[in-house]
């Protein structure tokens, strides 16, 4: 079988004019290549069509006549920033509503646990799977009513008070407009908390050994005996820094009784995040793990009532058939 030939031919071996080999192509006017008229290849079918663009079409291997892609220009890094910083935006407040938020620590009623100008990392994420705060753990919450003075006035820069309700918005420094404490759980729902004269401080009847409190300070202040029963979906809060905390006991004759509704629960203080040199977790103290710190709830009664019942009939029985045993004897 003879070859296709490519293109014209240069050189000696160049035929001469009008003499076309059979089996060979010419080109077109159009650049393509045209069968000879009346001749057919070795093969006796017609010589395949050309690709146009493609191999066969030029005087090489016909990689030139390849169409080259246009390489994709790389967008710069200028126009890639706004988009980076809208990312970064959105994570911060997502983060922010739903797993963790950064505050700032306003006063020393939590010394030497917590020191003004800390910032504590704050845990929202199980609340929303039904967890409540527990007995020892810090926590924020918001104002129940009157526990704060009120905000200061807003700044008069428009720009400054813009830019800081922008980054309070989405968590990246505290609201001038949230009102939130800090403090420590010490009694929850059904609870007994109470304390006379310096302390101890006890619940449900125990005391509390409290390493935490402020050093020099005593458990309680002697002007302010208290001793409540902290209702359902509440908590009763004190700081560690007992003499110089306003506290759930002074506000035992505002509305709310000193105690904090649970739905004020922010989240619980888990980790000391700055400075660097104040980092460490905030774990619940042992104190709180003492057997019989627990209220009697209404199972362990119903528990005994049940366990009860039994014993009564039993006894019943018992004096029933002895008065029966002693009819007979008199009758006999």
């Amino acid at each position: 079988m003879g070859d296709l030939a490519v293109g014209a031919r240069s050189g000696s071996g160049e035929p001469e004019d009008g003499d076309i080999p059979a089996g060979s192509v010419e080109k077109t006017a159009g650049g393509g290549a045209a069968p000879d008229a009346g001749h057919e290849n070795e093969s006796g079918h017609e010589p395949p069509a050309p690709r146009s663009g493609g191999e066969g079409t030029g005087g090489d291997s016909g990689t030139a006549g390849r169409r080259r892609r246009p390489e994709r220009k790389q967008r710069s890094f200028w126009k890639e920033l706004p988009l980076l910083i809208g990312i970064a935006l959105v994570l911060a407040l997502l983060i922010k509503t739903f797993l963790v938020q950064a505050f700032s620590i306003p006063s020393d009623s939590m010394q030497n646990t917590l020191q003004e100008g800390d910032r504590v990392l704050v845990d929202k994420l199980t609340p929303w799977f039904g967890s409540e705060p527990d007995r020892g753990e810090v926590v924020v919450f918001h104002d129940p009513g009157g526990w704060l003075p009120e905000n200061p006035p807003p700044s008069g820069n428009a720009v400054t008070r813009g830019l800081q309700s922008a980054l309070s918005f989405i968590g990246l420094m505290p609201s001038a407009q949230e009102k939130d404490l800090i403090k420590r759980v010490i009694g929850v729902g059904g609870d007994t908390v109470e304390c006379n004269g310096t302390g101890p401080l006890k619940v449900n009847g125990k005391a509390l050994v409290e390493p935490y409190v402020y050093p020099d300070n005593t458990p309680c202040t002697a002007e302010k005996p208290f001793k409540v029963k902290v209702p359902e979906d509440h908590i009763w809060v004190m700081g560690d820094h007992r003499q110089n905390s306003l506290d759930s006991r002074y506000h035992m004759d505002q509305p709310g009784n000193g105690y904090v509704p649970l739905d004020d629960v922010v989240g619980r203080a888990f980790v000391k995040a700055w400075p660097i040199n104040r980092w460490g977790t905030l774990p619940v103290p042992d104190t709180f793990d003492q057997p019989g710190i627990n209220a009697a709830g209404p199972l362990p009664a119903a528990a005994g009532l049940v366990g009860a019942v039994p014993l009564v009939l039993m006894r019943r029985r018992r004096l029933i058939r002895k008065g029966a045993e002693a009819a007979e004897g008199s009758a006999g």
